[in-house]
């Protein structure tokens, strides 16, 4: 990274900052192993700062069903607890927010969305993207697309054919005991050896299911991703020593720390990162360096995010360890109307943001219109 600009140097002074849940109406519903979304609800930060202004997003769902973080959770502790100690900091850079809230513990999705929001009005007073701050090298990254559990096989191979024919490089299906085989095996059957495919099971499965899992090295798959419950480390290492499908984890990576444990122990041979869950960008961004070094693949995970979140997680996956396709979809994979102009797949590419900052602006018409509450919380 260069030197500090002077935001970066002497902090920013939080002067006030607006917490706005949204709900977003998704295109169709997604099914996983967890429950079904019709719509995205959301919790956006907004820093006004002594240099201007900056977005942030909260990647938590409505209800505590895929984490133990939810919306209403998140703006609870952002308003009670996190938010006080960055006001009583005076100065604050997106460095220094960790370790501001290093007492509270846990609440990463909550921590993150703080972090992103000083780092985007940090970058915007500075001129510098979010791409040349991570460290990016990519103009464009690679776009991949997460299928979920449909009612059918035959619904589940029309729409797989349909995002293929829109240009994505890499399917992901979600699995569960009792739709795995049959749907990976017709997918496999209709489109051929050749697509990039993989799972997803959100810790569907239990360690006594090892041998089941065993029966999807015959479909050539990228990878299977978090088979057990988040805890199950060792469970998962046992598994990648049974199975030819490289194991990949998600929800149990939580910190560079924990990344670190889980490719000791031959738990992960790729990772999935996912910021929110990880505690923000800065971590994620150690994340992929840790993995970088000892030659763990690594790619972005989405949580249907908005063009907020979207537009800075391209900026994280064009880093040069995201060597796969990641869950970076174009707008139009989840929302009819995004809070950004939407972000539009180019030979199933999509373009990473150049401008200060995340390099997208929130159209104040659809912020409006998707608006459910607005909490101004000042020093």
């Amino acid at each position: 990274m260069s030197g500090a600009a002077p935001a970066e140097a002497e902090g920013l002074r939080l002067q006030a900052v607006e917490l706005r849940r949204v709900r977003l109406p998704l295109v169709a519903p997604f099914r996983t192993s967890f429950g079904t979304q019709t719509e995205r609800e959301a919790l956006l930060v907004r820093a006004l700062t002594s240099a201007g202004e900056g977005w942030g997003e909260c990647v938590a769902m409505r209800d505590p069903l895929y984490s133990s973080e939810y919306v209403e959770g998140a703006e609870h502790v952002i308003r009670h607890h996190l938010l006080p100690r960055l006001f009583r900091a005076g100065a604050v850079c997106a460095e220094s927010v960790a370790g501001l809230l290093e007492e509270v513990i846990g609440h990463r999705m909550a921590k993150a969305a703080l972090e992103m929001a000083v780092l985007d009005a940090q970058l915007r007073a500075e001129g510098r993207s979010f791409a040349a701050y991570l460290g990016a090298v990519r103009e464009r990254i690679e776009c991949g697309v997460s299928v979920g559990i449909q009612e059918s096989v035959p619904r589940l191979l029309d729409i797989v054919a349909a995002y293929l024919e829109a240009g994505y490089r890499r399917v992901k299906l979600k699995i569960e005991p009792g739709w795995d085989l049959e749907p990976v095996r017709a997918v496999r059957a209709r489109f051929g050896p050749e697509l990039p495919l993989q799972v997803d099971a959100n810790g569907a499965y239990r360690p006594a299911d090892a041998a089941h899992l065993r029966r999807l090295d015959e479909f050539g798959l990228l990878l299977i991703e978090q088979p057990f419950a988040e805890e199950e480390i060792l469970a998962h290492a046992r598994l990648a020593e049974l199975v030819e499908t490289p194991v990949c984890l998600d929800e149990s990576i939580v910190s560079a720390r924990t990344a670190l444990d889980a490719i000791e122990l031959g738990a992960a041979e790729v990772v999935n990162i996912k910021p929110g869950r990880v505690g923000g960008y800065l971590e994620a961004r150690r994340i992929h360096d840790l993995c970088r070094e000892r030659g763990v693949p690594v790619w972005c995970g989405g949580m249907l995010e908005t063009g907020i979140g979207r537009a800075a997680n391209v900026a994280l996956a064009a880093l040069p360890g995201f060597t796969l396709p990641g869950d970076v979809s174009a707008s139009s994979r989840y929302f009819h109307r995004d809070l950004t102009p939407p972000f539009e797949m180019e030979d199933g590419r999509l373009r990473v943001p150049a401008g200060p900052g995340l390099g997208v602006e929130v159209l104040p018409d659809v912020l409006r219109e998707v608006t459910v509450s607005v909490h101004l919380e000042r020093p």
